[in-house]
């Protein structure tokens, strides 16, 4: 069984027959951990105008708030430190008060949903880690001003930049005690575990808290996958420093920022796999439109036996590198299987594009593919093939014959087999 988008459901992420337009990604190198103003330093660093990023903090309407950034060095690199200016203040705030401040500000309204969710993340998570009810929560240090910044202001540098997807690295914790509001925690600091819960993580021969809780929950909302650098072609780098200065190693968090047209047609994909034998073929036909409509490259299945003699079904799904998380949710979403299987693949791919012609028997589109710059094949679109053939009374293979033939012949003729329609 072979799923195509042909009649299904509208693909997320568009990728008429070809090559998908290109998309900025970002990709956050997290060897030294995070934190909020790591975040934003790296964004700036990145390119992003500091007065800009000031303008979404001041947007809180909190007077004498803004952000002011430094070039500095961490261990030999350049790196840019951003500082919060913010009033003196010995307010606690609960989860409510914060919404409030976030809702009543100028800010976009996906901005603030953002900066919202990241904040419910890390109200959440002081909960579970201090055994009260998430209403009774008071923040400390997570709910200062500093911290409402960092959190605002990543949520709308993501947007000033156009990043449509953040990647994470696996993040480093770092090791030791911190002090907090609540006394001297261990490293990571409960919430911090909390919200780094499902993520993977690195070692690091550094002490003392490299991700802080305000870090770990912006990774943890705006994260598409922690993985290894996603395929893209790259556009810029930047290096947000943090506070202290690293032992051995830079205390900074690196951004690559790119566009993921590369992936269109990637050279590597991942390969996810699921062995399923109790589920009806309407069941995984609906799955596998599910999937492609989420942004896998294909899905397809093959019969097989599986143990005690039962038939049964493989499935399996290809994936832009990057992608694995969400496709993966979706198979444990919409079939029955309890595991998954995903390994890495090098695949040779031909450059793809679609053009209409104007031919003998009317107007029909017609797939190209080219290698290494050569026209290798000329194929009718399905349904157009189909329409033709019932029209004029023919086989469809004798429709398919004459679409080719006059598709060849008219790239021959010297059209721009480029042009996508």
């Amino acid at each position: 069984m072979n799923f195509n988008r042909a009649g299904g459901t509208k693909a997320c992420r568009a990728v008429p027959k070809g090559k998908r337009a290109a998309v900025k990604i970002a990709w956050f190198d997290c060897a030294s951990g995070i934190s909020g103003d790591m975040f934003l330093g790296a964004l700036v660093d990145a390119g992003l105008e500091p007065a800009r990023l000031s303008q979404s903090v001041e947007a809180l309407g909190v007077k004498g708030l803004r952000i002011e950034a430094e070039k500095v060095r961490r261990l030999g690199m350049a790196a840019t430190k951003i500082h919060v200016i913010a009033p003196n203040e010995h307010e606690h705030r609960h989860l409510s008060d914060i919404t409030a401040l976030i809702d009543a500000s100028s800010l976009p309204e996906s901005v603030k949903a953002r900066s919202i969710r990241i904040f419910t993340r890390l109200a959440e998570a002081e909960a579970a880690a201090h055994g009260e009810p998430i209403e009774k929560v008071h923040f400390h240090e997570v709910g200062a001003l500093d911290s409402i910044a960092d959190i605002a202001g990543a949520a709308a540098g993501v947007e000033l930049l156009d990043i449509k997807r953040c990647y994470f690295s696996p993040i480093a914790t770092g090791s030791g005690t911190v002090k907090t509001a609540h006394g001297v925690l261990p490293v990571p600091a409960p919430a911090t575990a909390r919200l780094l819960t499902g993520v993977p993580l690195r070692e690091s021969d550094e002490t003392g808290e490299l991700t802080t809780p305000t870090g770990a929950a912006i990774a943890a909302e705006l994260s598409e996958g922690f993985c290894a650098m996603p395929a893209m072609t790259l556009t810029a780098v930047g290096s947000g420093a943090g506070t202290r200065e690293g032992r051995l190693t830079p205390n900074i968090l690196r951004i690559f920022l790119g566009n993921d047209e590369a992936a269109g047609t990637p050279d590597e994909v991942t390969v996810i796999e699921a062995s399923i034998d109790d589920m009806t073929g309407e069941a995984l036909a609906y799955a596998g439109e599910v999937l492609l409509s989420a942004g896998a490259l294909d899905v397809f299945t093959t019969p097989i036996y599986m143990k005690k003699g039962r038939p049964g079904h493989l499935v399996t799904v290809l994936a832009a590198p990057g992608d694995e998380k969400g496709l993966i949710r979706i198979l444990f979403e919409e079939t029955t299987t309890f595991g998954a299987r995903t390994r890495r693949s090098r695949r040779a791919v031909l450059e793809r594009h679609v053009m209409e012609i104007e031919g003998p028997l009317g107007t029909f589109r017609v797939k190209t593919g080219s290698w290494e710059g050569q026209l290798v094949s000329v194929t009718p679109e399905y349904e157009d093939a189909r329409r033709i053939a019932a029209e004029c009374s023919m086989p469809l293979r004798r429709a398919y014959e004459i679409l080719i033939e006059a598709g060849r012949r008219f790239i021959e003729k010297g059209h721009d087999t480029q042009k996508v329609r």
